[in-house]
Parts: structure tokens; C-alpha cells; sequence
């Protein structure tokens, strides 16, 4: 398995807990994570992610169980073997797209592909972007771009929190199927945070919180 959750739990305080149900992605497998405001969504893929400490339960991703790693071990686990696509896109934003991208290269020791950024971006429709610093891209733009960056890393498994909250239908469209494309091709578990219903339709398998 890629991704196993095991009666994962986490609370904020006594009158606040979560209780998540268990998960299971292998290679290239593709879920949504389906629920309403404040029921744990985003909180979920932190604790997947190792954002957050779980109260109770395990996260295994491949065969490291997450609760063994901290500190700098568990940042390189997580540059290595995770894409994460979060609301905030977290670029350094007085560099140009393309030098953001760049970054990820460096930090798994990897020469930068150019053309693999250019083919990225331009199929994502933000090649325009490109040479462009981070802090003048829109919302939009830069979800965009950081949805490129975690398909850049090629991760073990993507975590995508609203990847398509702020496009339009063609652009939302472009992303779920790149998406689903690149896992295939990559053979990447992807877990996907939404409310749109335009995803629901690319993505049959859900967990309903």
C-alpha cells in the first residue's frame, strides 16, 4: 500500500476530537476525502502529511510508519515521497516561478528539466507565469503552479486540498485529469480534499467524513 491509515484520531481539545476513518491507496489509486465544514478535512491531511501529531492511531506511507520519523528525518521523508497541493501555495514570493521550481530539484539533488517544467506549466496553462515572481501571480495561477510542483517532485503520494477551488470549469477540468494522468504514469496515490463536483465526477472512490 502506498498510503494505510489506521483508527487515526486527533483532537484539538475535549470538546473538539475527530475519529477519521481508515484509509487504504495503492500505487496510482485515487480518492476524495468528502465532507462538511469543520468536520476535519484539511485536518486529516495534515496528520497524513506529519503537519500534525495524531492523538491516537498510525499513518504508514509504504513501509515507514510515520509516527518513527521527526525532525529533519521526517522533512526528508516528506520532500521525497510527498506532494502536497495546500490552499496556501507557499512559494518564496520575490522568486520567479520558475526558480520556485527549481527548488524542488535541488532538494532531492536532481538536475532541473526545463522542458519538464515548461510541459507542465504549458498543459496547466500558466506558461505565462513562468518567468514571473510569485508574489504578482493570482490565486488561481498559483495553485496552478503548485500543483506543478508536487507532480515535479514525483512523490510515493499527492495530497491535494481543494486543488480546484479557485478555476474556472475548463481550467478545473485541466487539473483533475493532469492529475489522474500523472498519477497513472507515475504510479502515485493521490488523496484529494474537495467540495467540487466537477472532481466527484473523475473520481469515483471516496471517505466520508
Amino acid at each position: 500500500m502506498a498510503l494505510e491509515t489506521t483508527n487515526l484520531q486527533f483532537s484539538y481539545h475535549a470538546e473538539k476530537a475527530f475519529k477519521f476513518p481508515d484509509i487504504k491507496l495503492a500505487s496510482a489509486d485515487a480518492a476524495l476525502i468528502i465532507g462538511p465544514s469543520g468536520s476535519g478535512k484539511t485536518t486529516l491531511l495534515n496528520l497524513i502529511a506529519g503537519l500534525q501529531k495524531a492523538s491516537a492511531g498510525e499513518v504508514k506511507l509504504g513501509d515507514q510508519f510515520l509516527h518513527n520519523l521527526e525532525g529533519r528525518s521526517l522533512e526528508r521523508f516528506r520532500a521525497k515521497h510527498l506532494g502536497l497541493i495546500f490552499q496556501k501555495s507557499l512559494f518564496l514570493p520575490y522568486l520567479t516561478m520558475m526558480d520556485n521550481m527549481k527548488m524542488i530539484y535541488a532538494i532531492q539533488n536532481r538536475q532541473a528539466d526545463k522542458s519538464e517544467i515548461d510541459l507542465l506549466f504549458s498543459e496547466l496553462n500558466i506558461l505565462h507565469i513562468l518567468h514571473k515572481k510569485a508574489a504578482s501571480c493570482s490565486i488561481g495561477e498559483q495553485q496552478r503552479a503548485a500543483i506543478a510542483r508536487a507532480l515535479l517532485q514525483k512523490p510515493s503520494l499527492i495530497l491535494a486540498d481543494e486543488p480546484t477551488a479557485a478555476l474556472d470549469d475548463t481550467n478545473a477540468e485541466k487539473v483533475g485529469e493532469l492529475l489522474l494522468q500523472m498519477s497513472q504514469s507515475q504510479k502515485t496515490a493521490l488523496l484529494v480534499v474537495t467540495h467540487d463536483a466537477r472532481l466527484k465526477k473523475l473520481i469515483s472512490k471516496s471517505y466520508q467524513l
